[in-house]
């Protein structure tokens, strides 16, 4: 499908788990104040230090979020797909992005300017609730991270991944002995949000499938044995 297809604005912003409770005369509000945007592979959304401009909402495509250390190396701080939205957070720090933003295949979002946002807040504590609770779930699912990235040995951290990816499956896929799943991202890049190299990944990944645990094409991986990958402890 063309990133260029016209999106219903309305409809996806009733999608999104942010505006799930807003009004109808909100969703309009802020489809008034929403626009489409387009973004060819390795294109720049934002850079690090640019102020905020609005929450951004991926229709399709993928978005990475990183930052470059002071010793020029690139750190992967999340990868974002379809269905998923960011920048809710920098709204109100008053602050710019500690992130850059760059599409790593064609990508179509929805910019919703910072300017409604605020007018709403103002207008329906229900609707600030609503974002706040979006902004709490992802700092969770970000502190997860830092644990795994602390506690975990690197194998288990692929491990986690990959049963993650398993349980966003349909429920019939989920329930075969020996699920596939596909890497949504390229390995260098999944290496970096795991907090890897990308030649250790790919050292657990060769040692995995040694072992039958897994089994490799490309970027489907399939989980041979899940009970005993579970297990691995190394």
């Amino acid at each position: 499908m063309s990133v260029n297809s016209h999106i219903d604005i309305p409809c996806a912003l009733r999608r999104l788990s942010l505006f799930s409770e807003v009004s109808e005369a909100e969703i309009a509000m802020l489809a008034e104040a929403t626009h489409e945007r387009t973004l060819l592979r390795g294109e720049t959304l934002f850079q690090q230090g640019d102020p905020p401009k609005g929450i951004f909402y991926v229709i399709r495509g993928q978005i990475k979020l990183a930052f470059s250390s002071r010793q020029g190396n690139e750190k992967i701080v999340e990868v974002l797909g379809p269905s998923q939205s960011f920048g809710e957070a920098v709204l109100f720090m008053d602050r710019s992005y500690p992130v850059f933003a760059e599409a790593l295949a064609d990508t179509q979002l929805l910019q919703i300017d910072r300017g409604v946002v605020f007018r709403l807040i103002e207008e329906d504590p229900a609707f600030a609730r609503s974002l706040l609770a979006g902004m709490a779930i992802r700092l969770h699912g970000m502190v997860r991270d830092v644990e795994a990235y602390s506690l975990r040995s690197g194998a288990q951290r692929v491990i986690s991944y990959l049963f993650s990816l398993s349980d966003k499956l349909p429920c019939e896929t989920r329930a075969e002995e020996r699920p596939t799943v596909q890497l949504p991202t390229t390995k260098h890049v999944l290496a970096s949000r795991l907090n890897l190299v990308p030649e250790t990944l790919s050292r657990i990944f060769h040692d995995l499938s040694e072992e039958g645990l897994i089994s490799v094409q490309g970027r489907h991986i399939t989980l041979q044995d899940p009970v005993a990958l579970r297990d691995f402890d190394r």
